[in-house]
């Protein structure tokens, strides 16, 4: 598909064409009178033609240069369209290409002196015409050489942009599926205390009205909080906004009441915390240490229900250790698991320079399941 001729080209195109009119005219007019009529006729109209042919330059560049070069055989009135023809060469082929056609109209032209301007000095028109010939060559390669390097600034800019708006959308991906995983793992806690609350409801079937009440509001209130994370979710998911919401109740600070929910829920929690409270530490180690502490409760409830959980919190080393280990429960658990918790869990903590470790430990008195990590904590 040959590349579409703007207006502006179009214009220039006429430009060419009249220069080269006017320079056969000027010619036209300076040959003597002497010459016949029809010679004079076959001057005009090798001049007009070649003019005319200079329309199709940007197509054929080479081709038209090389056509008007055979009316210079017989007559010089041609010698602004091959000029013009010379430089749309060398503005639009190679530089070689655009010395070759030029040779040829030099030679051209040394054929003409020689038969036809015999009398006057053929060493100095040779020379003019060298001179005339170089200066459309220096003005299409100069041309040529900014074309290419706004095209190849242009080029630039575009994939830069193109670049520019991939990243962007990778980030913003990449954040909401961040934002989308914590909201899973608060959404799997409080599905967790639905269901460890429900169970202790079937077990504590013969409880008083009171206690029965009690278990029921906890249930309800989770169920709450589980329908907001799940909108809250699905928003983060379809939004395209670059800022997308942030939640309470992620930072050490918040460890506490999320022991105290779960101790409310009946399970028995050793909590032990020596990490430092007034020690100013970036959002997203805080952050993280939350994560793992409710990663570590979530899944004692859900898979080891009714067995006493241990999270220990302290400084080792110049990082953070957290450890959460429970024994196994006194009855199996019903709940499913898909480990997507703790696999996004390992996935945030190796991104911020820290590690995570989980599996059962098989000791002489009795076999748990141990959750640790490790995290960078600035001094």
């Amino acid at each position: 598909m040959r590349p579409s001729i703007s207006r502006r080209d179009r214009f220039f195109d006429i430009g060419g064409i009249v220069l080269a009119l006017a320079i056969s005219g000027l010619v036209v007019a300076e040959l003597p009178e002497s010459l016949s009529g029809p010679r004079i006729a076959l001057v005009v109209t090798l001049s007009m033609a070649a003019a005319a042919s200079l329309w199709w330059r940007r197509r054929w560049p080479v081709a038209i240069a090389l056509v008007i070069a055979v009316p210079m055989l017989v007559t010089d009135a041609v010698g602004g369209a091959g000029l013009v023809a010379v430089y749309t060469v060398a503005s639009r082929r190679s530089w070689r290409m655009a010395v070759g056609v030029a040779a040829v109209h030099l030679v051209v032209s040394a054929f003409w002196l020689k038969v036809f301007e015999s009398g006057q000095s053929f060493y100095a028109t040779l020379i003019l015409s060298v001179a005339l010939s170089s200066i459309p060559i220096a003005w299409g390669m100069v041309v040529k050489a900014r074309r290419e390097v706004i095209d190849s600034l242009r080029d630039r800019a575009d994939k830069a942009e193109a670049a520019a708006l991939e990243r962007a959308d990778r980030v913003r991906g990449q954040e909401r599926e961040r934002i989308a995983r914590e909201m899973h793992d608060a959404l799997a806690h409080r599905i967790s205390m639905v269901s460890l609350h429900a169970g202790a409801l079937e077990v504590c079937a013969d409880a008083d009205r009171a206690e029965i009440e009690a278990i029921a509001a906890t249930i309800r209130a989770s169920a709450h909080g589980a329908l907001d994370d799940l909108r809250e979710i699905l928003g983060v998911l379809r939004s395209d906004e670059d800022s997308p919401p942030t939640r309470p109740g992620s930072s050490v600070a918040d460890i506490p009441g999320l022991i105290d929910e779960i101790r409310a829920a009946g399970v028995r929690v050793e909590f032990e915390d020596t990490l430092s409270s007034d020690r100013m530490v970036p959002a997203t180690s805080s952050r993280n240490v939350f994560r793992v502490v409710q990663e570590g409760l979530t899944n004692a409830s859900k898979h080891a229900p009714g067995s006493d959980v241990s999270v220990r919190m302290w400084i080792e080393g110049g990082d953070a250790r957290v450890s959460v280990t429970n024994a196994f429960g006194n009855r199996p658990s019903d709940v499913p698991g898909s480990h997507s918790g703790l696999i996004g869990l390992t996935e945030r903590l190796t991104l911020s320079g820290g590690r995570l470790e989980h599996g059962v430990r098989v000791g002489e008195d009795s076999t748990v399941y141990v959750l640790e990590a490790w995290l960078p904590w600035p001094a």
